[in-house]
């Protein structure tokens, strides 16, 4: 075999060095507090019967999809989930990409044109900070959930940009390494004040928030947002993600988003399982959630009990994170939990800022009350 070029091996050489070398894990089983099956439906069995069964009543027997989805692969359960995605969370239309990173680089790298500007909020997941890369527009970060200073940064451009340039605010509903939230309702304002287009990632939010939507359906702002990203990965188990928007969105981005053009579509297996796990959190959104929630809850008393809160970041989702500084001592931490039964993820720099390295809890309505008092307790003992 070739060897890799010496400057790659340089790179590969400092990730060590700083203690920051990715691999891939073997699975374990271990108890779960990392995966982002945060309402546990990706281990429900029977939903790869109801899918099956799905797929045999549409008489959809293909394994692949056979082609990009302006070629072959376009089939019928494209239009049956985008039907739903659209009603289901309020949008005019929805259209569906491979993948939350597919949606992301497609969007930014097809929307923004020459001559407008992007703000984007600091700690934006790395999809959209790439999809940025590939746009024509001048992009430029906010301090993370600061009104103010996108506040200066936005009158701060109005003064060097022409009367045509298009405003893109980007935020997440909710952010996967803090798990906190930007004020979305004083936001949507904003943008509507200064007639900004308002762009909201909400692959952590989606099938938690309001009634199983997401947390723009929450709060009511569905109107005032031009486009959101919805993944299936995460609470909904499955695999995928969609851009809700209006009509002419959907229709532009069929025409010029890359990542949609050229790249063979998702199975219609996929779909159908996709579909199935929205038609169970139809019916059974209130008893999930309450599960989730109630564990959520416990988490927050439990760590202000054992003295941990002022160590956590703030957050109402199911994302809680524990600052440990250090790439060397998060990791210690992590290995430790290893032992004694936890799956808990350590975040290394340079995922996160030097000196914000953490432990990524993901909350489930499956983790116990038990597992949750010894997790923390656990972690108290180390730390402390």
């Amino acid at each position: 075999m070739v060897n890799l070029p010496n400057k790659l091996e340089q790179k590969l050489e400092k990730r060590r060095l700083e203690n920051a070398l990715r691999v891939l894990p073997e699975a374990q089983q271990l108890i779960d507090f990392s995966s982002n099956d945060y309402l546990g439906l990706a281990k429900k069995k029977e939903f790869s019967k109801l899918a099956l069964s799905l797929l045999e009543n549409l008489n959809l027997t293909e394994n692949g999809a056979s082609g990009s989805r302006l070629l072959t692969g376009n089939h019928r359960l494209y239009q049956k989930l985008e039907n739903f995605l659209a009603f289901y969370h309020k949008s005019s239309a929805a259209l569906v990409f491979n993948s939350g990173y597919d949606a992301n680089i497609g969007f930014f790298e097809a929307v923004p044109q020459k001559g407008d500007l992007i703000f984007y909020d600091e700690l934006v997941h790395a999809s959209i900070r790439d999809g940025i890369k590939m746009s024509n527009a001048k992009a430029y970060k906010f301090k993370h959930n600061s009104l103010d200073d996108l506040l200066l940064c936005v009158e701060r451009s109005r003064n060097a940009t022409s009367e045509n340039a298009v405003i893109y605010i980007v935020t997440e509903s909710v952010f996967s390494m803090d798990g906190d939230s930007p004020n979305l309702k004083t936001l949507s304002d904003f943008c509507l004040e200064y007639k900004c287009h308002l762009i909201i990632d909400e692959a952590h939010a989606n099938g938690i928030f309001g009634d199983g939507k997401d947390l723009v359906c929450q709060l009511g702002i569905e109107d005032h947002v031009f486009a959101r990203v919805i993944t299936f990965g995460k609470a909904l188990g499955n695999h995928g993600a969609a851009i809700l928007g209006s009509d002419a969105l959907k229709t532009y981005l069929v025409n010029f988003a890359r990542s949609l053009i050229y790249t063979t579509a998702l199975s219609p297996h996929a779909l159908a399982t996709t579909l199935i796990a929205y038609e169970y959190l139809e019916k059974e959104v209130l008893r999930e959630s309450t599960k989730l929630q109630k564990n959520i809850e416990f988490f927050k008393n439990q760590a202000k009990h054992l003295g941990l809160s002022k160590d956590f970041i703030e957050s109402n989702s199911a994302i809680h994170c524990i600052i440990i500084p250090g790439n060397e001592k998060v990791k210690q931490v992590s290995n430790k939990l290893w032992e004694e039964g936890f799956n808990v993820k350590p975040i290394l720099s340079p995922t996160v800022k030097t000196g914000q390295e953490r432990l990524r809890f993901c909350l489930h309505p499956y983790n116990t009350t038990e597992e949750i008092s010894k997790v923390l307790s656990t972690i108290r003992n180390l730390i402390k």
